[in-house]
């Protein structure tokens, strides 16, 4: 059988996947909710939803760094990785033990097709349907609520020392959008590196400081409730906002407590 992932490289399988290494915490999620978890036989010390596969499973490192000799002994029949969570030089090593499917997801489009990939890749094309329009039915629900409404700018933080944003180009600035308010830094790229006078910063009505990657504390809530009186300051779910795959049945619930 012959697939593509999402960098459009070719996918050689003999049969449908029984074992399965997911390096992703998001999709290792996404192939739970799919009812998956008995192909699961490796995954990384942050696959932590459910909480109970750290425990249930092998864990085979993070998803940056890995122990390849594990991953070989669990002699997976595919690799799962994503473009921007895992390196290309794991990936060349990983290639060497099984098959790879590497995700690239920038906005929800990627997500559904994702989604739909791994329904075809491991013959659960009809729970992968169902997924995919029980989340088109919370968005719609959320966007009559709140679509309406004029959008607040907000400013979104991902890193302390340096301070870094979550500006375009990004999975976060698409979930910003979706969930009702506008990137104050949209017009710059990535996950710029600021100084806190920055024009942008200084123009946003809401400052969400993000549990993840840098986890956030109410310290820093007060210290930017100080500098910044007049704006709202909040700390928000990262996973909410950065997580894809079965996590966005959740997040339109989230957003909604933002609002």
């Amino acid at each position: 059988m012959t697939f593509k992932d999402q960098l459009q490289r070719t996918i050689q399988l003999e049969s449908t996947p029984r074992r399965i290494v997911s390096l992703v915490p998001s999709q290792t999620e996404l192939l739970v909710d799919l009812g998956l978890e008995a192909r699961l036989v490796g995954v990384t010390k942050f696959c932590v939803h459910p909480k109970h596969l750290c425990i249930s499973k092998p864990v085979v490192g993070g998803t940056k760094r890995v122990h390849f000799d594990k991953i070989k002994a669990l002699n997976p029949d595919i690799i799962l990785c994503n473009k921007e969570e895992n390196t290309k030089e794991m990936i060349a090593e990983l290639e060497a033990i099984a098959p790879v499917h590497i995700s690239d997801i920038y906005n929800l489009e990627d997500t559904f097709s994702l989604i739909t990939m791994y329904g075809e890749l491991f013959s659960v094309a009809a729970s992968a349907e169902d997924l995919i329009a029980d989340i088109q039915v919370e968005r719609e629900a959320f966007q009559l609520q709140y679509k309406t409404e004029d959008q607040l700018k907000a400013a979104y933080f991902i890193w302390k020392k340096p301070w870094m944003m979550a500006a375009s180009d990004n999975f976060i600035d698409v979930m910003l959008n979706e969930a009702g308010f506008t990137n104050a830094f949209h017009h710059e790229e990535r996950y710029p590196e600021i100084d806190l006078e920055h024009p942008a910063l200084q123009a946003a009505d809401v400052i969400f400081l993000s549990s993840e990657p840098f986890p956030f504390k109410t310290s820093d809530v007060d210290e930017f409730q100080l500098k910044f009186p007049e704006k709202s300051v909040k700390i928000v779910d990262g996973e909410m906002f950065s997580w894809y795959g079965s996590r966005l049945i959740k997040a339109y619930t989230y957003f909604k407590s933002l609002h």
